[in-house]
């Protein structure tokens, strides 16, 4: 389908799979799309984090030097929150984005500063090669050590979660790229800034990042670490069980039957043990954690997707950008599976035996706008939990786009529709605009982070795009050349749900903070979301306020390799920042 397209304009390739990493198109101002009218507020919050002293001020903060801690502390986060999946591994991270309904919200509390530029010392860092976009802790061996587990584009690999040593790696690539390889390739990048480094990045993004699968991953209870390929599902353990030195093998393979068409797209766990994964062309399979039998069902309207995603690769846009699945799945404890597909929402019901879409059983199908014709870029997450309202929410495909709440069980009796809404179903919709009302484009290929009855997201568009530039490699500026002042990306955007007078509307948006390509955290304990941005050219981690928006802390690391790369954000079981990098695997450790 992509034999036809300069390889150029290929550099997009798998990053709307990227665990749905935090990713946006940057589109022409100049395009005939009329953005959809709305109401959003902007209220952009100030703090003294956010307000840096110009580098040639004399009493700017020295290299090294801690700044004084916030005046008020954020707040703990009082909600229901999502089920544990007994069936995953027993640990603070076992899946991309954390849980099974895909929140981004750690029951672990996270750091809360001070500010300050940290070093190596400050830093634990590890060699694993390119394209690792998440991790997985296992539960622990009899021995009380835990060990962490990565899927990349060369090799799958297991570090000790004390030390990130190395345990053991299984080749899946020819050759493998060495540290020393690795960390010539970023005092490269470092060395280089604007249109150079912009550049720099694009070759890089076609070397490393072209033709990825197997990105979508899962630990279960077992310690097996489940991998959705473009053709199989694949599991991986420990040569010899219960031995955190052991070499990894990979345990069994399961093909694709015939008959179920597309890649895989998206890997999850229903509460009774099986997987679930979701193709690029609408098949939902649930499969036995032993492959031993599987149940399988289309989407509704799935019969027109092979041609659907044809014609969108025909139409000039990059591959996996407009497939017509091209996110996860959430998977609620009551046998709910949500995909969303071009145009529409979904729910598939799993009783045990059976898939079903039948809204007898208490499924539904249910459109959304899209103006882009690309679909929503989001993986479905879920809000709301026990006796809370309970929706599904995603981003839309309009070029500005909405934020969506939509009724996950049965809608309300007295429910009155909202007027703008092509479904009944949807609960709320509201522009997301960054918190800038002259924005015209905003569209995003990130799941919407969510919290208690708290939904966020970020811009994650570079701030400029160099002239002759590819349209398709935009996202490899916030990727590459995030921290470069030119492409830096700026701003947060948190809404909320009143559960009282039963509207969705925007809680605060924050337009000085950078997300640059991370999927961020929340900690919930604490009542902090975490972000890697970008200042005044170096990398950083930045803690930002969930109830007001504003900064509380920001560590400065500075280099590339400490760039996310699309990777997801986690809280490790002792309440550390952990995600993996452009050729790694960083956890933050200051000393101070």
């Amino acid at each position: 389908m992509t034999r036809d397209l300069p390889i150029r304009f290929l550099v997009v390739l798998a990053v709307p799979a990227l665990l749905g990493a935090g990713c946006s198109d940057s589109s022409d101002p100049d395009e005939g799309t009329a953005a959809p009218t709305g109401d959003a507020t902007v209220s952009p919050d100030e703090s003294d984090d956010t307000a840096e002293a110009p580098a040639d001020d004399p009493d700017a903060t020295d290299e090294g030097e801690e700044t004084a801690e916030p005046d008020s502390e954020p707040g703990p986060l009082s909600a229901q929150r999502p089920a544990l999946n007994p069936f995953l591994a027993g640990s603070a991270v076992p899946i991309g984005h954390g849980d099974s309904a895909q929140s981004d919200w750690s029951t672990v509390t996270g750091p809360s500063g001070p500010s300050a530029d940290l070093n190596v010392d400050d830093l634990v860092y590890q060699h694993l090669g390119p394209a690792h976009f998440g991790i997985a802790i296992s539960d622990e061996y009899s021995d009380g050590r835990r060990v962490i587990w990565s899927n990349g584009r060369d090799r799958i690999s297991k570090v000790d979660y004390d030390t990130l040593e190395v345990l053991a790696e299984l080749p899946i690539a020819d050759e493998l790229l060495s540290a020393e390889q690795a960390d010539a390739e970023l005092a490269e990048l470092d060395s280089l800034a604007g249109l150079d480094k912009a550049n720099r990045g694009l070759e890089m993004a076609v070397r490393y990042l072209t033709g990825l699968d197997g990105i979508y991953y899962l630990l279960d209870v077992d310690n097996t670490l489940f991998v959705g390929g473009a053709e199989s599902i694949l599991a991986y353990g420990d040569v010899e069980p219960d031995n955190a030195d052991s070499a990894i093998e990979l345990v069994a393979e399961w093909p694709k039957p015939e008959g179920i068409t597309g890649g895989f797209v998206g890997a999850n766990l229903t509460f009774d043990g099986r997987i679930a994964m979701v193709t690029n062309e609408g098949w939902i399979v649930v499969v036995e954690r032993d492959f031993s039998d599987y149940e399988a069902i289309q989407l509704n309207g799935a019969e027109v997707a092979p041609q659907h995603n044809i014609d969108m690769l025909d139409a000039g846009f990059r591959p996996g950008a407009a497939d017509w699945v091209r996110n996860s799945l959430a998977i609620d404890e009551d046998g709910g599976i949500y995909a969303v597909s071009a145009n529409h929402m979904h729910k598939v019901v799993w009783d045990g035996e059976t898939l079903s879409t039948d809204p007898a059983d208490g499924a539904w199908t249910e459109p959304y706008l899209n103006g882009t014709t690309q679909g929503s870029g989001a993986t479905p997450s879920l809000m709301g939990f026990g006796d809370e309202d309970r929706f599904v929410v995603i981003t839309d495909g309009e070029k500005l786009m909405n934020l969506l709440l939509f009724w996950r069980d049965e809608i309300p009796e007295g429910w009155e529709p909202l007027a703008d809404a092509p479904s009944p179903r949807i609960a709320g919709q509201h522009l997301a605009n960054i918190g800038d009302p002259t924005r015209e484009s905003v569209q995003t290929d990130q799941s919407v982070v969510v919290a208690g009855y708290g939904a966020f997201v970020v811009n994650n568009d570079p701030a400029s795009v160099p002239d002759g530039f590819p349209a398709a490699g935009t996202r490899v500026l916030s990727g590459y050349s995030g921290a470069d002042p030119l492409f830096t990306p700026l701003g947060l955007q948190k809404f909320e749900w009143d559960e009282a007078s039963q509207t969705f509307g925007e809680a605060w948006a924050n337009t000085e903070i950078s997300s640059a390509n991370a999927v961020p955290i929340v900690s919930g304990d604490l009542g902090l979301v975490y972000v890697v941005g970008a200042r005044d050219g170096e990398w950083t981690l930045e803690g930002v306020d969930w109830e007001t928006g504003e900064s509380v802390f920001h560590w400065v690391t500075g280099s590339n390799r400490y760039n996310t790369l699309f990777s997801g954000l986690n809280i490790d079981q002792d309440g550390r920042i952990v995600h993996t990098t452009m050729f790694g695997i960083l956890r933050y450790d200051p000393q101070g």
